[in-house]
């Protein structure tokens, strides 16, 4: 009897556990039946993105015949608020992708006679406006990423009637509707990509998902001069090198390839130099036809849509071991060795809802997991210390050191902040190989706040630089964009 109540007391004492996964609240879903589905997979939609805007949420939702602004911000009554037909439309449209910046929606797709359109969101929610739409530069284009933080526009398995086929373009976005090209690539080290299918990119810093050829980190800096960081072309579960994300804090690279039962990979990329897969993982299904799609990080969260799984969310708080705890299946029909259900994942609204698009069912909004971060998410840059560009060696006593312009034109500027003391310091610019280009000159540093100016050689060719700072106690070294 008394081992009887103390189990009694263990149940009610105990923690309640919760299930470490389990099933995603469903809040209300869109879909228009009248559209047809392609040809080739039968599916009427493709890619999602997502809008915030003036008080609204929007589903940025991709179909056979165009783009669907769907206004979400009563999650359980989605609607269409505007249309913007695709210049290609019908059965023979499989992909369509869209990315925002600075006001306009870009929109491409990789079938027939399209084009790039550049949308002007600003009057949502009571208009939309299409500004550019032509195929002079983008015709078709696979998968587009805008760099916002650098207005750089990365199209992937691209052609355009001027420009050719490509298997990436990078354009400028300096001037939001009228791109200019800043150059063509398909080769990365070691690695010659015939197309590259997916790009994430931050701060110039490029990963490149190259399909059959494996994968690459770039640094686009100077698009004249692209600096292949390292490839990867052998790994575990090693299929169609499809796409993937950056952890917020830069240190880590969530990759899908889309082969039917291949893991996704976790590579570990705080060494961008030197980079190793440091784990796997699947969709916790007893599926061999299970293929993941398309995915995000944000914050704590990797967000999955696996084509016949659906939603998957995982927790990687351990991010090298991700943790499965929300899921929802928006495929009933029987899985197959084709392509079909959930293609697309956007999880920063405001409001913390997800959005998953099925290829054959349209729109779902989900309830996210509730720790909603991204109205203040923070990202890190990629460290660059392996390739001496951050280096702060015998740097004691130094508060701060900022160079601007990047890019610079003409005058180089240098604040540097010293705790106490004189100090001497040389100044010189190398190439990105280390080799002397400039000797700019020796200055005499005092306590504070400093501020140093050079001129550059007028013939310095445009490129990446690095800056050393040298003498009595410091060296330091500094990435600097010639333009």
């Amino acid at each position: 009897m008394k081992r009887l109540i103390h189990l009694m007391l263990l149940l009610f004492t105990a923690p309640v556990l919760l299930p470490a996964q389990q099933q995603a609240n469903l809040l209300g879903t869109w879909d228009d039946p009248e559209l047809v589905g392609s040809t080739f997979y039968d599916n009427t939609y493709n890619e999602v993105w997502g809008l915030a805007l003036n008080g609204h949420e929007y589903a940025i939702v991709g179909s056979t015949a165009g783009t669907h602004f769907i206004d979400v911000t009563d999650p359980t009554g989605p609607f269409e608020a505007h249309f913007v037909p695709g210049n290609f439309q019908g059965g023979g449209v499989i992909h369509r992708d869209y990315h925002d910046y600075n006001g306009y929606l870009y929109a491409v797709c990789d079938e027939g006679q399209s084009s790039l359109q550049i949308i002007d969101i600003r009057g949502l929610p009571d208009a939309v406006e299409v500004v550019y739409n032509s195929g002079q530069l983008i015709r078709r284009a696979h998968n587009i990423f805008i760099d916002t933080s650098t207005a750089k526009l990365y199209a992937l398995t691209t052609s355009g009637n001027q420009t050719g086929y490509a298997a990436m373009r990078i354009f400028s976005l300096s001037n939001p509707t009228d791109p200019v090209s800043l150059g063509s690539y398909n080769s990365f080290g070691g690695l010659v990509a015939g197309h590259v299918h997916d790009a994430y990119v931050r701060d110039d810093i490029a990963f490149l998902n190259c399909g059959s050829n494996g994968f690459a980190i770039v640094d686009f800096s100077d698009p004249a001069n692209p600096q292949t960081l390292s490839t990867l072309t052998e790994y575990p579960f090693r299929g169609y090198n499809h796409s993937g994300w950056l952890s917020d804090d830069g240190r880590y690279y969530y990759m899908a390839d889309e082969t039917h039962n291949a893991d996704m990979k976790v590579i570990d990329v705080s060494n961008p130099c030197e980079i190793e897969v440091v784990g796997t993982f699947d969709a916790g299904v007893d599926n061999p036809f299970s293929i993941p799609h398309n995915q995000i990080v944000a914050c704590n969260y990797l967000y999955v849509a696996y084509y016949y799984d659906g939603l998957v969310v995982y927790d990687i708080s351990d991010p090298a071991n991700p943790e499965k705890v929300l899921y929802y299946d928006t495929y009933p029909e029987p899985d197959g060795t084709s392509y079909k259900g959930a293609w697309g994942i956007y999880p920063f609204l405001p409001s913390g809802n997800i959005l998953v698009l099925d290829m054959q069912s349209g729109l779902h909004v989900f309830e996210g997991p509730g720790d909603n971060c991204s109205p203040t998410q923070e990202l890190s840059a990629v460290d660059l210390s392996c390739l001496g560009l951050n280096s702060t060696a015998g740097a004691e006593g130094v508060e701060s050191l900022e160079v601007f312009p990047q890019p610079v034109s003409g005058q180089l500027n240098v604040r540097l902040d010293l705790a106490e003391g004189q100090r001497k310091v040389n100044a010189l610019l190398l190439d990105i190989n280390g080799r002397l280009t400039q000797r700019l000159g020796t200055e005499q540093l005092q306590p504070g706040p400093n501020l140093l100016s050079y001129e550059l050689d007028a013939n310095l060719p445009a490129g990446v630089y690095l800056l050393r700072l040298e003498g009595e106690g410091m060296q330091m070294v500094r990435r600097v964009i010639v333009q």
